[in-house]
């Protein structure tokens, strides 16, 4: 079993594959799980009525799963090592679709929550074998094109997901978000157990019980933290935030100290000696703080702000996640013929212009013209994320990109949650003077009905986004920066 698959993950053997099955066995499962990141969003406050549970117990939905991928994506690279492609990904196929029956079927809300946390474990298990399975299937000159199929479904997913949820919830019981999944997810295990080779070494390397550990508390400490400070009653003076981060950023740094003086390390930080990598990695993080925010602070302000319904907010988004999605693949491929550069530099000159366009929105703001900021918003990610991380990883050794991919999409969910938490924290502070300002007794809550509530909303995210252009410059700043990476010979 191990020699045949060593023998499948070696360069010549995956020359004789064929690669478009695999592909497209990768994109359905992925497409699904990734979706349902953001379906359950809208079905909350029915959620809360069913269950009868408070706001910030239904949250948990949500923060378990980031929680649990967080946690899960650092320990792939080590699980790649032991696992086959077919075992990895159908087992994470497999985990998902367990996860969304036992959710479907679930009679309260610790079930729920227990389905969602299986769901998540496949969920984890899936980004990085997707991305590690490209990286080896395809050659550089052509990986462009394939990592940006992969973006379709990243970027897409979870963009359609509240419209998609608020389509459903319009006639059906919110369990229907799962069980019209269920067969997607069944079809999916199908089309891999049929299509999905081996592609990736079984080199079985060492466990080390200690590295695993630090790096579950590291990780699951800063994005748990930072995903509870995001919520609306969690500050900095809250111990559940800043003893986990305190704790997570401790056991990160032991956890690095352990990887560097390890001759296996479970996550070989040595990637970040690759300068391409480095900066890909630095530009991804800027960039995803933004996106993540951005998706959070606009519908707060269409649904808190100008009072439109959660269905309608979801309309106003939809066109920029359709168009973000479609463009990756077209990206991948301009990648592929001009470099990075040609993409990432404008790419990221347009997302300042973007930041700044949304600086000037408030309530008299049309919908057509936040359709329009945010369309244009997806274009400059779409020119930016897969082509500046490809690059990145084009400059990693065979030997290395479990690592690289298992660095990257971990990275992200912590940049994630970072972003929601700096961006939600800046919107409230923003609020909060517009009111004391406005002559509103200071700490005392605000009713919805009240007239300076709306205009409250609009100030607190214009001052967000003042943030966020910050941020965009940054990334301007290190896109100049990016050049081809240089491909090592083995």
């Amino acid at each position: 079993m191990n020699s045949t698959s060593a023998a499948a993950g070696s360069p010549n053997a995956t020359e004789n594959l064929k690669r478009l099955p695999i592909l497209i066995a990768l994109v359905i499962g992925a497409f699904f799980s990734i979706l349902n990141e953001t379906l359950l969003n809208v079905a909350y406050v029915r959620l809360m009525e069913d269950f009868q549970v408070a706001y910030t117990t239904v949250q948990w939905l949500s923060t378990s799963y980031m929680l649990v991928v967080g946690i899960l994506v650092p320990i792939s690279a080590l699980l790649i090592g032991w696992l086959t492609t077919r075992q990895m990904f159908i087992g994470a196929l497999s985990l998902f679709t367990l996860g969304t029956l036992v959710c479907a079927i679930s009679p309260d809300f610790s079930i729920l929550l227990g389905g969602r946390i299986i769901q998540a474990l496949g969920t984890g298990l899936m980004l990085p074998v997707m991305m590690n399975t490209i990286l080896v299937l395809y050659p550089p000159e052509n990986r462009g094109a394939a990592m940006g199929s992969i973006g379709l479904v990243i970027m897409f997913a979870p963009a359609i997901g509240p419209t998609l949820s608020g389509l459903i919830l319009e006639s059906l019981d919110w369990r229907w978000l799962f069980w019209i999944v269920l067969p997607f997810a069944a079809l999916s295990i199908v089309t891999a157990w049929i299509y999905m080779k081996n592609v990736t070494d079984v080199t079985k390397p060492r466990i080390d019980v200690l590295s695993v550990l630090l790096s579950t508390v590291a990780f699951g400490g800063i994005v748990y933290g930072f995903s509870t400070l995001g919520k609306p009653d969690k500050d900095w003076t809250s111990p559940e935030v800043y003893l986990t981060v305190i704790a997570g950023i401790v056991c990160l740094l032991l956890f690095v100290l352990v990887q560097l003086r390890s001759k296996e390390p479970m996550l070989d930080f040595r990637v970040f000696k690759k300068p391409m990598f480095a900066l890909a990695t630095v530009l991804i993080i800027i960039v995803m703080m933004s996106l993540f925010s951005t998706l959070l602070l606009l519908p707060i302000l269409m649904q808190q702000g100008m009072f439109m319904t959660a269905f309608a907010a979801g309309l106003v988004l939809l066109p920029g996640g359709i168009l973000n999605g479609f463009l990756s693949p077209v990206t991948g491929k301009l990648f592929d013929k001009f470099g990075p550069r040609a993409l990432v530099i404008p790419g990221a000159a347009l997302l300042v212009l973007v930041m700044w366009l949304f600086t000037r929105i408030d309530l008299e703001t049309s919908k057509s013209m936040i359709i329009l900021f945010h369309c244009l918003m997806s274009i400059s990610l779409s020119m930016i994320i897969m082509p500046a991380q490809t690059n990145g990883l084009n400059g990693l050794s065979r030997s290395h990109y479990p690592h690289g991919t298992a660095i990257n999409n971990t990275l992200q969910q912590v940049s994630g949650a970072l972003g929601i938490a700096i961006f939600f924290g800046i919107m409230t502070s923003g609020q909060n003077r517009f009111l004391e300002d406005a002559g509103h007794p200071a700490g005392t809550p605000i009713e919805i009905t009240n007239p300076l509530f709306a205009p409250s909303i609009s100030a607190g995210v214009s001052e967000s986004f003042k943030f966020g252009l910050i941020f965009a410059i940054i990334a301007l700043v290190v896109a100049l920066f990016i050049r081809k990476s240089e491909v090592p010979k083995s």
